[in-house]
Protein backbone atom coordinates (compact mmCIF):
# COMPACT_ATOMS: atom_id res chain seq x y z
CA UNK A 1 0.00 0.00 0.00
CA UNK A 2 1.38 3.42 -0.97
CA UNK A 3 1.74 5.37 2.28
CA UNK A 4 1.48 8.90 0.87
CA UNK A 5 -1.69 10.26 -0.71
CA UNK A 6 -1.93 13.88 -1.79
CA UNK A 7 -3.89 14.84 -4.87
CA UNK A 8 -2.07 17.09 -7.32
CA UNK A 9 -3.54 19.61 -9.79
CA UNK A 10 -4.93 16.75 -11.89
CA UNK A 11 -7.08 15.60 -9.00
CA UNK A 12 -5.13 12.36 -8.75
CA UNK A 13 -2.25 11.17 -6.60
CA UNK A 14 0.44 8.54 -6.23
CA UNK A 15 -2.12 6.08 -4.87
CA UNK A 16 -4.68 6.53 -7.65
CA UNK A 17 -5.22 3.38 -9.69
CA UNK A 18 -5.35 3.00 -13.46
CA UNK A 19 -9.08 2.33 -13.26
CA UNK A 20 -9.64 5.45 -11.17
CA UNK A 21 -7.79 7.82 -13.52
CA UNK A 22 -9.68 6.48 -16.55
CA UNK A 23 -13.10 6.26 -14.92
CA UNK A 24 -15.78 7.47 -17.32
CA UNK A 25 -13.45 7.68 -20.33
CA UNK A 26 -14.69 5.99 -23.51
CA UNK A 27 -11.80 4.64 -25.58
CA UNK A 28 -14.00 2.91 -28.14
CA UNK A 29 -12.63 3.25 -31.65
CA UNK A 30 -9.06 3.76 -30.47
CA UNK A 31 -6.25 1.31 -31.20
CA UNK A 32 -3.22 0.99 -28.94
CA UNK A 33 0.03 -0.95 -28.94
CA UNK A 34 1.41 -1.74 -25.49
CA UNK A 35 4.91 -3.21 -25.33
CA UNK A 36 5.91 -5.50 -22.50
CA UNK A 37 2.27 -6.33 -21.91
CA UNK A 38 2.71 -9.89 -20.64
CA UNK A 39 3.43 -8.86 -17.04
CA UNK A 40 3.58 -6.03 -14.51
CA UNK A 41 2.30 -2.59 -15.37
CA UNK A 42 2.24 -3.51 -19.04
CA UNK A 43 -0.42 -6.18 -18.50
CA UNK A 44 -2.42 -3.88 -16.23
CA UNK A 45 -2.21 -1.09 -18.79
CA UNK A 46 -3.50 -3.45 -21.47
CA UNK A 47 -6.34 -4.60 -19.19
CA UNK A 48 -7.51 -1.11 -18.25
CA UNK A 49 -7.31 0.17 -21.82
CA UNK A 50 -9.39 -2.82 -22.93
CA UNK A 51 -11.83 -2.10 -20.09
CA UNK A 52 -12.29 1.40 -21.55
CA UNK A 53 -13.06 -0.01 -24.99
CA UNK A 54 -9.65 0.41 -26.63
CA UNK A 55 -8.55 -2.17 -29.21
CA UNK A 56 -5.28 -3.35 -27.63
CA UNK A 57 -2.35 -5.03 -29.35
CA UNK A 58 -0.04 -6.58 -26.79
CA UNK A 59 3.58 -6.65 -27.95
CA UNK A 60 5.20 -9.46 -25.97
CA UNK A 61 8.45 -11.41 -25.99
CA UNK A 62 6.94 -14.42 -24.22
CA UNK A 63 3.93 -15.47 -26.28
CA UNK A 64 2.80 -18.12 -23.77
CA UNK A 65 2.72 -15.53 -20.98
CA UNK A 66 1.00 -13.06 -23.29
CA UNK A 67 -1.68 -15.61 -24.13
CA UNK A 68 -2.42 -16.14 -20.43
CA UNK A 69 -2.78 -12.39 -19.89
CA UNK A 70 -5.09 -12.08 -22.88
CA UNK A 71 -7.24 -14.97 -21.65
CA UNK A 72 -7.49 -13.36 -18.21
CA UNK A 73 -8.53 -10.02 -19.71
CA UNK A 74 -11.18 -11.57 -21.96
CA UNK A 75 -12.50 -13.67 -19.07
CA UNK A 76 -12.95 -10.51 -16.99
CA UNK A 77 -14.08 -8.33 -19.90
CA UNK A 78 -15.91 -10.50 -22.47
CA UNK A 79 -16.24 -7.59 -24.91
CA UNK A 80 -12.51 -6.79 -24.77
CA UNK A 81 -10.67 -6.44 -28.08
CA UNK A 82 -7.18 -7.76 -27.43
CA UNK A 83 -4.58 -9.30 -29.72
CA UNK A 84 -1.05 -10.51 -29.00
CA UNK A 85 1.95 -10.18 -31.29
CA UNK A 86 5.51 -11.30 -30.74
CA UNK A 87 7.96 -8.49 -30.02
CA UNK A 88 11.44 -8.66 -28.53
CA UNK A 89 12.60 -5.07 -28.00
CA UNK A 90 16.23 -6.17 -27.60
CA UNK A 91 16.25 -7.38 -31.21
CA UNK A 92 16.08 -4.88 -34.07
CA UNK A 93 15.03 -7.68 -36.41
CA UNK A 94 12.11 -8.57 -34.13
CA UNK A 95 11.03 -4.92 -33.96
CA UNK A 96 11.12 -4.66 -37.74
CA UNK A 97 9.10 -7.87 -38.12
CA UNK A 98 6.50 -6.65 -35.63
CA UNK A 99 6.13 -3.25 -37.32
CA UNK A 100 5.92 -4.83 -40.77
CA UNK A 101 3.26 -7.31 -39.65
CA UNK A 102 1.23 -4.59 -37.96
CA UNK A 103 1.34 -2.10 -40.82
CA UNK A 104 0.46 -4.82 -43.34
CA UNK A 105 -2.91 -5.24 -41.61
CA UNK A 106 -3.87 -1.66 -42.45
CA UNK A 107 -4.97 -1.05 -38.89
CA UNK A 108 -5.09 2.48 -37.48
CA UNK A 109 -2.87 3.39 -34.52
CA UNK A 110 -3.86 6.03 -32.00
CA UNK A 111 -1.75 5.15 -28.98
CA UNK A 112 1.78 3.79 -28.78
CA UNK A 113 2.82 2.89 -25.25
CA UNK A 114 6.53 2.12 -25.05
CA UNK A 115 6.49 0.26 -21.76
CA UNK A 116 8.78 -2.80 -21.98
CA UNK A 117 12.00 -2.70 -20.01
CA UNK A 118 14.79 -4.73 -18.48
CA UNK A 119 17.29 -4.42 -15.64
CA UNK A 120 20.22 -6.79 -15.87
CA UNK A 121 23.98 -7.16 -15.34
CA UNK A 122 26.26 -6.28 -18.26
CA UNK A 123 25.27 -8.00 -21.47
CA UNK A 124 25.18 -7.21 -25.17
CA UNK A 125 22.12 -7.70 -27.35
CA UNK A 126 22.13 -9.80 -30.52
CA UNK A 127 22.87 -6.55 -32.35
CA UNK A 128 25.95 -6.03 -30.17
CA UNK A 129 24.45 -3.16 -28.18
CA UNK A 130 24.46 -2.82 -24.38
CA UNK A 131 21.26 -4.57 -23.32
CA UNK A 132 19.61 -1.82 -21.23
CA UNK A 133 20.09 0.70 -24.02
CA UNK A 134 19.05 -1.82 -26.68
CA UNK A 135 15.84 -2.92 -24.96
CA UNK A 136 14.68 0.11 -23.02
CA UNK A 137 15.54 2.77 -25.61
CA UNK A 138 16.70 1.67 -29.04
CA UNK A 139 14.03 -0.97 -29.66
CA UNK A 140 11.33 1.56 -28.80
CA UNK A 141 13.06 4.25 -30.84
CA UNK A 142 12.99 1.98 -33.91
CA UNK A 143 9.42 0.84 -33.23
CA UNK A 144 8.23 4.44 -33.02
CA UNK A 145 10.20 5.36 -36.14
CA UNK A 146 8.58 2.52 -38.11
CA UNK A 147 5.03 3.22 -36.90
CA UNK A 148 4.99 7.03 -36.91
CA UNK A 149 3.62 7.34 -40.45
CA UNK A 150 0.73 5.05 -39.52
CA UNK A 151 0.05 7.23 -36.49
CA UNK A 152 0.14 10.39 -38.60
CA UNK A 153 -2.28 8.90 -41.12
CA UNK A 154 -4.61 7.76 -38.34
CA UNK A 155 -4.61 11.17 -36.63
CA UNK A 156 -5.43 12.93 -39.92
CA UNK A 157 -8.17 10.53 -40.99
CA UNK A 158 -9.85 10.11 -37.61
CA UNK A 159 -9.20 13.69 -36.50
CA UNK A 160 -8.22 12.34 -33.10
CA UNK A 161 -4.97 13.26 -31.36
CA UNK A 162 -2.41 10.47 -31.37
CA UNK A 163 -0.36 9.88 -28.24
CA UNK A 164 3.06 8.32 -27.74
CA UNK A 165 3.93 7.41 -24.16
CA UNK A 166 7.45 6.47 -23.05
CA UNK A 167 7.58 4.76 -19.67
CA UNK A 168 10.79 6.08 -18.14
CA UNK A 169 11.75 6.26 -14.45
CA UNK A 170 13.12 8.57 -11.79
CA UNK A 171 16.23 6.44 -12.31
CA UNK A 172 16.92 8.73 -15.29
CA UNK A 173 18.49 11.07 -12.71
CA UNK A 174 21.15 8.50 -11.76
CA UNK A 175 23.06 7.87 -14.94
CA UNK A 176 26.70 8.32 -15.95
CA UNK A 177 28.11 11.82 -15.43
CA UNK A 178 28.00 12.52 -19.18
CA UNK A 179 24.38 11.39 -19.36
CA UNK A 180 24.68 9.14 -22.40
CA UNK A 181 28.00 7.35 -23.02
CA UNK A 182 27.92 7.73 -26.78
CA UNK A 183 31.54 6.70 -27.24
CA UNK A 184 31.55 4.00 -24.56
CA UNK A 185 28.12 2.45 -24.88
CA UNK A 186 29.39 -1.14 -24.97
CA UNK A 187 32.44 -0.62 -22.76
CA UNK A 188 32.30 -3.05 -19.84
CA UNK A 189 35.08 -1.12 -18.11
CA UNK A 190 33.51 1.34 -15.73
CA UNK A 191 30.10 -0.24 -16.33
CA UNK A 192 27.58 0.10 -13.53
CA UNK A 193 24.24 -1.66 -13.72
CA UNK A 194 22.28 1.13 -12.03
CA UNK A 195 23.93 3.82 -14.17
CA UNK A 196 23.34 1.81 -17.34
CA UNK A 197 19.68 1.41 -16.43
CA UNK A 198 19.48 5.12 -15.62
CA UNK A 199 21.12 5.94 -18.96
CA UNK A 200 18.42 4.02 -20.82
CA UNK A 201 15.67 5.72 -18.83
CA UNK A 202 17.22 9.13 -19.54
CA UNK A 203 17.15 8.16 -23.20
CA UNK A 204 13.39 7.50 -22.90
CA UNK A 205 12.79 11.08 -21.73
CA UNK A 206 15.13 12.61 -24.31
CA UNK A 207 13.51 10.56 -27.08
CA UNK A 208 10.01 11.75 -26.13
CA UNK A 209 11.15 15.36 -25.91
CA UNK A 210 12.86 15.39 -29.30
CA UNK A 211 9.98 13.50 -30.90
CA UNK A 212 7.54 16.05 -29.46
CA UNK A 213 9.60 18.90 -30.89
CA UNK A 214 9.71 17.32 -34.35
CA UNK A 215 6.01 16.46 -34.42
CA UNK A 216 5.08 19.99 -33.38
CA UNK A 217 7.40 21.44 -36.01
CA UNK A 218 5.66 19.30 -38.64
CA UNK A 219 2.21 20.34 -37.43
CA UNK A 220 1.16 16.79 -36.57
CA UNK A 221 -1.65 16.11 -34.09
CA UNK A 222 0.43 13.62 -32.13
CA UNK A 223 1.88 14.17 -28.67
CA UNK A 224 4.89 12.48 -27.10
CA UNK A 225 5.48 12.38 -23.35
CA UNK A 226 7.46 10.39 -20.80
CA UNK A 227 6.68 9.36 -17.26
CA UNK A 228 7.80 7.80 -14.02
CA UNK A 229 5.38 5.02 -13.02
CA UNK A 230 6.60 4.99 -9.42
CA UNK A 231 8.51 2.49 -7.35
CA UNK A 232 6.52 -0.65 -7.99
CA UNK A 233 6.48 -4.25 -6.77
CA UNK A 234 7.20 -5.83 -10.17
CA UNK A 235 9.72 -8.43 -11.33
CA UNK A 236 11.85 -5.88 -13.20
CA UNK A 237 14.77 -6.35 -10.79
CA UNK A 238 14.42 -10.12 -10.61
CA UNK A 239 18.07 -10.44 -11.68
CA UNK A 240 19.29 -8.38 -8.73
CA UNK A 241 19.34 -10.30 -5.45
CA UNK A 242 19.78 -7.20 -3.31
CA UNK A 243 16.84 -5.35 -4.85
CA UNK A 244 14.69 -8.46 -4.66
CA UNK A 245 15.45 -8.89 -0.96
CA UNK A 246 14.74 -5.27 -0.10
CA UNK A 247 11.51 -5.24 -2.09
CA UNK A 248 10.24 -8.39 -0.37
CA UNK A 249 10.72 -6.74 3.03
CA UNK A 250 9.58 -3.13 2.54
CA UNK A 251 7.56 -3.35 -0.66
CA UNK A 252 4.13 -3.66 0.88
CA UNK A 253 4.74 -0.55 2.98
CA UNK A 254 6.31 1.96 0.56
CA UNK A 255 5.94 0.70 -3.00
CA UNK A 256 3.00 1.02 -5.34
CA UNK A 257 1.04 -2.01 -6.40
CA UNK A 258 0.52 -2.85 -10.07
CA UNK A 259 -2.83 -1.05 -10.27
CA UNK A 260 -1.26 2.17 -8.95
CA UNK A 261 1.89 1.69 -11.02
CA UNK A 262 -0.02 1.58 -14.30
CA UNK A 263 -2.10 4.65 -13.49
CA UNK A 264 0.21 7.38 -14.82
CA UNK A 265 0.62 5.49 -18.10
CA UNK A 266 -3.14 5.20 -18.52
CA UNK A 267 -3.64 8.83 -17.43
CA UNK A 268 -1.18 10.17 -20.03
CA UNK A 269 -2.56 7.84 -22.71
CA UNK A 270 -6.28 8.52 -22.27
CA UNK A 271 -7.18 11.43 -20.03
CA UNK A 272 -8.66 14.59 -21.65
CA UNK A 273 -6.57 16.74 -19.28
CA UNK A 274 -3.46 15.72 -21.23
CA UNK A 275 -4.83 16.75 -24.63
CA UNK A 276 -2.34 18.93 -26.50
CA UNK A 277 0.38 18.49 -23.88
CA UNK A 278 3.62 17.25 -25.42
CA UNK A 279 7.29 16.97 -24.51
CA UNK A 280 6.50 16.75 -20.80
CA UNK A 281 7.41 14.41 -17.96
CA UNK A 282 4.75 13.02 -15.61
CA UNK A 283 4.84 11.35 -12.21
CA UNK A 284 2.01 10.27 -9.90
CA UNK A 285 -0.58 11.34 -12.51
CA UNK A 286 0.67 14.92 -12.57
CA UNK A 287 3.23 17.01 -14.42
CA UNK A 288 6.70 16.70 -12.90
CA UNK A 289 10.14 18.17 -13.51
CA UNK A 290 12.81 15.87 -14.99
CA UNK A 291 16.55 16.22 -14.48
CA UNK A 292 18.57 18.98 -16.13
CA UNK A 293 20.11 16.41 -18.50
CA UNK A 294 16.63 15.25 -19.53
CA UNK A 295 15.75 18.84 -20.44
CA UNK A 296 18.94 19.34 -22.50
CA UNK A 297 17.78 19.91 -26.09
CA UNK A 298 21.29 19.52 -27.50
CA UNK A 299 21.59 16.13 -25.80
CA UNK A 300 18.19 15.04 -27.13
CA UNK A 301 19.18 15.99 -30.67
CA UNK A 302 22.51 14.18 -30.34
CA UNK A 303 20.77 11.06 -29.03
CA UNK A 304 18.32 11.17 -31.94
CA UNK A 305 21.11 11.22 -34.54
CA UNK A 306 23.06 8.58 -32.63
CA UNK A 307 20.00 6.30 -32.50
CA UNK A 308 19.24 6.83 -36.18
CA UNK A 309 22.76 5.69 -37.05
CA UNK A 310 22.34 2.55 -34.93
CA UNK A 311 19.09 1.48 -36.62
CA UNK A 312 20.34 1.94 -40.20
Amino acid sequence: MWILRRNGPSGFSSSSTAEEVTNGIDGSGLTAIVTGASSGIGSETARVLALRGVNVIMGVRNMAAGKKVKEAIVKEIPAAKVDIMELDLSSLASVRNFASEFTSTGRPLNLLINNAGTATPFKLSEDNIELHFATNHLGHFLLTHLLIETMKKTAREMKIEGRIVNVSSEAHRWTYKEGIRFNRLNDEKGYKTCAAYGQSKLANVLHANELARRLKEDGEEITANSLHPGAITTNLFRNSGVFKGVISIIGKFVLKDIQQGASTTCYVALHPQVKGISGEYFSDNNLAKPSSKAADTDLSKKLWEFSMDLIK
